[in-house]
């Protein structure tokens, strides 16, 4: 569908999106009042959230005005466990009240067929949410009996070649740019050449802004699941992203065997162990989580980010930019960025459904629906450098020229460290974001207004007076964004959009799996806190010769076709939003 058609659609959906403005179920008479007269705490069972606890701040005042409810997250990246917490949750026969998650690899299936999920169909029944039924059908349609079990998150308008990043791409060369201007601005040809900058930048900041010692890369375990999560991000900068055990090339060219000598996952390990022994890499990696990671980042005690959503969003303060420090990208000059395409259908890796226990799925579908509205979408999504707008009228108006940011939006969404009204709870902004980790659409799609949700593209902001860090960096990257940058210099690769699900797997091949994850998972994490080389060689060949003789290749055989039945699905996503533009749809 052509963007203009797409803002035709939402612009005529807006008149009723207004008329259903605020709750539909048993409204009272009073207009705003909520409809819910009981006080519910709801178990939200999310694979994707870095949070754990009762959400806060001023997006829980917005969930609890609305809904009268409160939501407890429960998060596996940092309880730990991964599926243990998951397999013992299944076998009491209730997971949570509300599941983010993912749906492939059979966990659809299997939620449907243990009774762990309702089907939504008759709770959403015209519900403005269903403007995306051909997406939510499409994912359902793989179960039976027929019904609507999950939402898939990440629904776009956009060609499945249009970047799903704003700004910046999910992956890249994040690092301290007031260092590296110090440096003079060093060439670096390859991912190798990182390590004697980053050491160089290590001793022009030895210490963080509250005395700690710094290093460049300060590595966490929550992620881990097929292999080293931290490990596999460089095999990103290089256009290759992972399916089970393989690492596969955007555009279908390549796949590699993360065991194979000459794999990326192999070279990043090797990169990490060179780090270490030169100093770069935090000590206490293998025993913290993300968020501890998170604190460093906000304290200036780390170097380098692969994720600028992670690095940038925690030190480049509106006050650290004006003072020209702050975490940006730096060219290497052999990279090709991989970058995720917009998908029609959502993506099934983040779904969100209601638990069979699930005391009020009425209430719960409501919640829902609001997080797919326009108002939902831009409050679930905020959060400090990057995200959408969050809310109306307090961090943004609209103008006649359009949307703009408000002197508080400014400090809000650039800065993070600024005092909630009371109104909103109080309170810090940054920790009253949404703990969800779950975004309904992408950020560059078009609100009703005809305006991206992301701010960080909106005119206003693009033309905001810049600071010092930005001047700096655009000064001599010649270039307004990173986007830009990429673009014009050829240095990212779009993995075009699909919905493709990796379909379940027989028990044996299961279990070769989990036997096989634990060595390389293991091994990976001794093999770059190794003493010397040798060590390290050593290591890599125990981890080869232990995994083969668990069925390694029988499983990589599996993965192989999944990678490759992607690709598939990715061409023929081409093919339809080809075919629909040729129809002038």
């Amino acid at each position: 569908m052509k963007k203009k058609s797409v803002i035709r659609v939402l612009s005529l959906m807006l008149a009723s999106v207004l008329m259903m403005s605020g709750c539909t179920a048993g409204r009272k008479e009073k207009e705003n009042e909520c409809p819910y007269e009981e006080f519910i705490v709801v178990d939200v069972f999310d694979d994707l959230a870095n949070f754990q606890g009762i959400q806060s701040g001023w997006f829980a005042k917005v969930v609890k005005d609305k809904f009268n409810m409160e939501l407890n997250i429960i998060a596996p990246n940092v309880a730990g466990g991964g599926n243990t917490l998951y397999e013992i949750r299944s076998a009491a026969g209730n997971l949570g009240d509300l599941l983010i998650g993912s749906s492939d690899n059979g966990k659809l299936e299997e939620l449907v067929r243990a009774g762990l999920i309702i089907d939504m169909k008759d709770y959403l029944k015209d519900k403005q949410i269903m403007r995306y039924e051909t997406a939510i059908r499409e994912l359902n349609n793989r179960v039976s009996p027929d019904g609507i079990y999950v939402i898939p998150a990440e629904l776009s308008g956009n060609s499945p070649l249009t970047p799903s990043e704003t700004s910046d791409l999910t992956y890249g060369a994040y690092l301290r740019w007031d260092a590296y201007a110090q440096l003079g601005y060093p060439e670096m040809e390859t991912l190798e050449d990182l390590l004697p900058v980053l050491k160089d930048m290590q001793e022009l900041i030895p210490y963080g802004d509250t005395g700690n010692p710094t290093y460049a890369f300060s590595l966490f375990q929550d992620w881990d699941r097929h292999m080293m999560n931290n490990a596999k991000q460089p095999a990103c900068l290089y256009g290759y992203d992972e399916i089970g055990y393989v690492l596969a090339r955007a555009d279908g060219s390549d796949y590699q065997s993360i065991m194979d000598e000459d794999s990326l996952y192999i070279r990043a390990l090797k990169f990490f162990f060179d780090a270490n022994q030169m100093g770069l890499v935090d000590p206490d990696s293998p025993t913290q989580n993300y968020d501890s990671v998170f604190k460093k980042y906000e304290n200036g005690d780390i170097l380098f980010s692969i994720w600028p959503w992670q690095g940038q969003s925690a030190y480049n303060t509106l006050e650290h930019k004006e003072e020209g420090k702050g975490l940006m990208f730096a060219p290497i000059q052999d990279m090709e960025i991989f970058s995720y395409g917009c998908k029609t259908g959502g993506n099934p890796q983040a779904v969100i459904a209601i638990g069979s226990n699930a005391k009020d799925p009425q209430r719960l579908a409501d919640f829902i629906d609001w997080l797919y509205s326009p108002e939902g979408i831009r409050l679930n999504s905020a959060r400090t450098q990057g995200g959408t707008a969050g809310p109306e009228g307090l961090t943004w108006e609209m103008t006649e020229e359009g949307p703009v940011l408000t002197e508080f939006g400014v400090q809000a969404l650039l800065n993070g460290n600024v005092e909630m009204p009371e109104e909103w709870g109080g309170g810090i902004w940054s920790d009253g974001i949404s703990a969800l980790n779950f975004n309904p659409v992408m950020q560059n799609d078009i609100d009703p207004n005809g305006y991206p949700y992301s701010y960080l593209m909106w005119d206003s902001v693009i033309n905001m007076e810049v600071t010092a860090l930005d001047r700096s960096w655009r000064e001599y990257m010649n270039a307004d964004s990173t986007m830009e940058y990429l673009q014009q210099n050829h240095m990212m690769i779009i993995a075009p959009g699909c919905s493709y699900i990796v379909p379940g797997e027989s028990s044996e091949i299961s279990t070769m799996r989990s036997q096989c994850t634990t060595i390389i998972l293991d091994y990976s994490w001794r093999m770059i806190f190794a003493e010397d080389e040798e060590t390290f060689y050593t290591l890599l060949d125990t981890m080869q010769n232990k995994v083969n003789s668990l069925g390694y290749e029988e499983v990589l055989a599996v993965d192989m076709q999944n990678a490759q039945a992607q690709n598939e699905a990715r061409q023929r996503a081409l093919a339809l939003y080809g075919n629909e533009e040729a129809l002038g749809n």
